[in-house]
């Protein structure tokens, strides 16, 4: 009887501490939310606080949500000069990849598609190159990598897919050009 009260409160404790990860861990939830209705302290209340926060002189504003941190999504929710939401984009495909030019500086890619996750984010002090990487899911439901590389004064100077194959990997440049197969 007395082990079968320990395992109870056992089973108690451990369905709690599930239920309380489980909450803590929620995903991006913002079918609530409604474009030209739903105000900023709302969309913090449904999504929780942004990872980045950029403020344009004309009032509006541009929050990033990344979900990782190996997530394979990062959403930007753009909010009007009322202050309210006026959208909420998907930022890792090949679209937004597409955007990402030679000569961006680092605020430039992040407003394009948010920040790198800290494991996915490189520096190498010998080359002074910073380098950032993001997993997608691409076309056909496979994990990729966008990689993007700063050099010196933090100016874009090369960005490629890398496509996890089985175990080898392609890299190909923005354009599509083949690069290597190693």
């Amino acid at each position: 009887r007395n082990m079968s009260i320990r395992l109870s409160s056992w089973l108690r404790g451990a369905t709690l501490a599930g239920a309380l990860l489980a909450a803590g861990c929620a995903g991006f939830n913002a079918s609530a939310l409604q474009p030209g209705v739903s105000t900023l302290p709302q969309i913090e209340a449904a999504l929780g606080k942004p990872a980045m926060v950029w403020k344009n002189p004309d009032g509006t504003s541009q929050l990033a949500y990344p979900l990782g941190p190996s997530g394979t999504q990062t959403f930007m929710v753009f909010v009007g000069a009322d202050g309210k939401l006026q959208r909420i984009t998907g930022v890792l495909n090949e679209t937004q990849f597409g955007l990402v030019q030679a000569g961006m500086t680092k605020e430039q890619v992040l407003r394009i598609l948010g920040p790198s996750g800290a494991l996915w984010t490189q520096t190498f002090p010998r080359t002074n190159t910073l380098a950032w990487t993001w997993l997608y899911c691409a076309p056909g439901n496979f994990q990729n990598y966008f990689n993007v590389n700063m050099f010196g004064a933090k100016r874009l100077m090369l960005s490629n897919y890398a496509a996890s194959i089985g175990r080898r990997i392609q890299v190909g440049s923005v354009n599509g050009t083949f690069l290597a197969n190693l």
